[in-house]
């Protein structure tokens, strides 16, 4: 059973990282392998919505979301964290999971289990936790709750160690996180995959 950790912040050890260590300590002693990935300092350019990665899954520019993509397909659960910026995500992180998440809608990722850690100084934690959730929720991913919302505060780099509920909740992240995927890989084995066995309607409103 395997997590891909995203660190969507520009720092590679600021408090984002922080925090998701934390996730990812307890993940490691419930038996769950993790890969880090940090892409919150690339350049990653946004969806040009050319459309070409509807049919082949592929998106067409060729860098680090279809390494991930790849990933994916191994993968019982993806993790991520971000910083907050004016109450939303990394604009980097943004950009990577719009391209990740469309280009493979065709690709079944139902039940794989989806985790989100939110960073801020004060403010606008929640708002950008659900921006990210709603990626999972289009998904068919199950989101992983805790004992409060995924989320603490730090400025300095560390300084979210000293928001202890804050790191408790990334524990209890852990393992919640870790029950579902253990959970869903039983329930699986022994009823299959849920995904509705239809052909996709989509329902447009303006032609």
């Amino acid at each position: 059973m395997k997590v891909i950790i995203l660190n969507g912040s520009p720092k590679a050890n600021g408090n984002t990282a922080t925090a998701l260590h934390e996730v990812e300590r307890i993940l490691l002693q419930q038996g769950i392998e993790t890969e880090w990935i940090h892409v919150g300092h690339l350049q990653i350019p946004g969806s040009v919505a050319c459309n070409r990665c509807w049919n082949t899954g592929i998106c067409k520019f060729g860098d680090i979301v279809n390494e991930i993509s790849q990933k994916m397909l191994e993968a019982d659960g993806l993790l991520i964290g971000s910083s907050v910026y004016f109450a939303s995500p990394n604009g980097t992180l943004l950009s990577l999971l719009d391209r990740l998440f469309y280009s493979n809608l065709h690709t079944d990722w139902c039940m794989k289990v989806g985790a989100s850690v939110s960073i801020a100084r004060r403010g606008g934690a929640t708002a950008t936790m659900d921006v990210l959730n709603k990626y999972f929720l289009k998904t068919n991913m199950p989101v992983v709750p805790s004992q409060y919302w995924s989320i603490a505060h730090g400025t300095a780099p560390g300084e979210v160690i000293n928001d202890e509920e804050g790191m408790q909740t990334m524990r209890q992240l852990g393992l919640n996180m870790a029950f579902l995927i253990k959970s869903i890989r039983l329930g699986m084995e022994q009823f299959g995959s849920p995904k509705i066995q239809e052909e996709l309607t989509e329902t447009h409103f303006i032609r």
